[in-house]
């Protein structure tokens, strides 16, 4: 049947596991004749998983996150853990292995509890608990980058970012709950490729969303289809909810990176111009925007041995990218090529172009909090730690074209004297 639902609002969502993307190890055993696979182990694949994702529903068996069935060694870990969220040193590696792999749901009930959604909304626990896993459930585990992981880490960046006193003193429940969901949902069913991957392999994401946004789209419209089938919101009233899932749209779509240079010129206007009333819906609305895209990439701002295992995590999915591309005979992407791009490299042109600009424009707004600060002097320690290894790389490189041609030179040495 048709993958799309219609709602009230004339948006098109997706349900839950209609649109799962190809599975790549399915294709390591196929030929690319035109098109990357068959299409009956297409068909095979999508048809298997409507089923399971359907039946499963139908029949009313919803996983649980198992925290209860931890240790209860874990299980105090976890909540000693949960009273420091607040903290920018929180360790969300740790975290998800406390809780047995289940970071995204205990730390989204624990957020909206603090927050009081859970009162202020009427929202149900068990409803809520529902809805969480699901959109656990709907990263994909493989995925070294983005996964369920990367969801609670910017789902707890978000938090920290909302307690910034300028934008605390302004915010409604509704920025609150809108901000978290936001972040939790921002890349759910991430394909672990890029947009420009399934664009030139012509994916039906890519048609479906006309090779605009693609990502965004996706899990924007998989985040209502997760929404209306959990009945979350059910119980507010019909323009209620057709405002959070525009909001929630637009906050997702702004972590488009094509999109990074529009924000930054917006925001620097605003900042120049002194012009930003938090007062009004919009304003704060573009200030959730950025602190979402902050949340987003704010893993270069992170203590060192955060950030580089998420720098390793980053770079071993785009490596995992070029590998892909190179099997089927596509051209290599940018960054993806794992003999030519070191992780250093990557790493310093992110935190240069991408990461500097926003974090600096994001310290201007907030008035240089210690958390601004703390995070401007992490990505600026990273930066120095990840030049001091492209240094070594550049030396070792270097060494062993010394010692190669060394080697050659003696060889033709060692050829001259033999020959008579």
């Amino acid at each position: 049947g048709d993958a799309r639902v219609r709602g009230q609002t004339g948006v098109v969502s997706e349900r839950r596991g209609s649109y799962p993307f190809i599975d790549f190890r399915l294709l390591n055993n196929t030929t690319l004749s035109g098109e990357i696979g068959t299409k009956k182990k297409v068909k095979r694949l999508l048809s298997f998983q409507r089923y399971f994702h359907a039946s499963r529903l139908l029949r009313g068996i919803v996983p649980q996150a198992s925290l209860y069935l931890l240790d209860e060694d874990y299980l105090g870990q976890a909540r000693h853990m949960l009273s420091k969220v607040g903290m920018w040193d929180f360790d969300i590696f740790l975290f998800d292995r406390l809780t047995n792999g289940n970071s995204l749901v205990t730390l989204l009930c624990h957020l909206f509890n603090v927050h009081g959604l859970i009162h202020h909304f009427q929202l149900d626990m068990v409803t809520l608990h529902r809805f969480l896993v699901m959109v656990q459930e709907d990263y994909h585990s493989q995925n070294p980058y983005h996964n369920a992981v990367h969801a609670a880490d910017v789902t707890q960046a978000m938090h920290c970012y909302l307690r910034e006193p300028k934008l605390a003193n302004f915010l409604t429940p509704s920025d609150i709950m809108l901000g978290l969901l936001a972040a939790a949902a921002h890349d759910v069913d991430h394909p672990g490729v890029n947009q420009p991957f399934l664009i030139k392999t012509k994916h039906h994401l890519a048609s479906l969303y006309q090779n605009v946004s693609v990502l965004e789209n996706h899990h924007w419209r998989s985040t209502i289809g997760m929404l209306r089938e959990s009945r979350l919101l059910a119980h507010l009233p019909k323009e209620v909810t057709q405002d959070i899932e525009q909001q929630l749209g637009s906050l997702i779509l702004a972590t488009d990176i094509n999109r990074q240079n529009e924000f930054l010129i917006r925001l620097k206007s605003h900042l120049d111009n002194q012009d930003l009333r938090l007062e009004d819906a919009q304003d704060r609305h573009f200030m959730l925007q950025i602190a979402l895209k902050c949340a987003d990439i704010c893993n270069p701002c992170r203590l060192w041995d955060l950030s580089k295992q998420w720098s390793e995590r980053v770079c071993e999915e785009f490596y995992r990218q070029g590998d892909l591309e190179q099997k089927f005979e596509l051209e290599i992407s940018p960054l993806c090529n794992q003999q030519k791009d070191t992780i250093p490299s990557i790493q310093i042109g992110f935190m240069t172009y991408i990461v500097e600009p926003l974090f600096e424009r994001w310290a201007q707004f907030t008035g240089d909090t210690p958390l601004s600060e703390n995070m401007l002097n992490h990505l600026r320690r990273n930066k120095a730690k990840w030049r001091s290894l492209l240094h070594k790389q550049h030396s070792s490189s270097r060494s062993n074209d010394h010692s190669g041609q060394v080697t050659g030179s003696q060889e033709q040495t060692l050829n001259e004297e033999e020959t008579p």
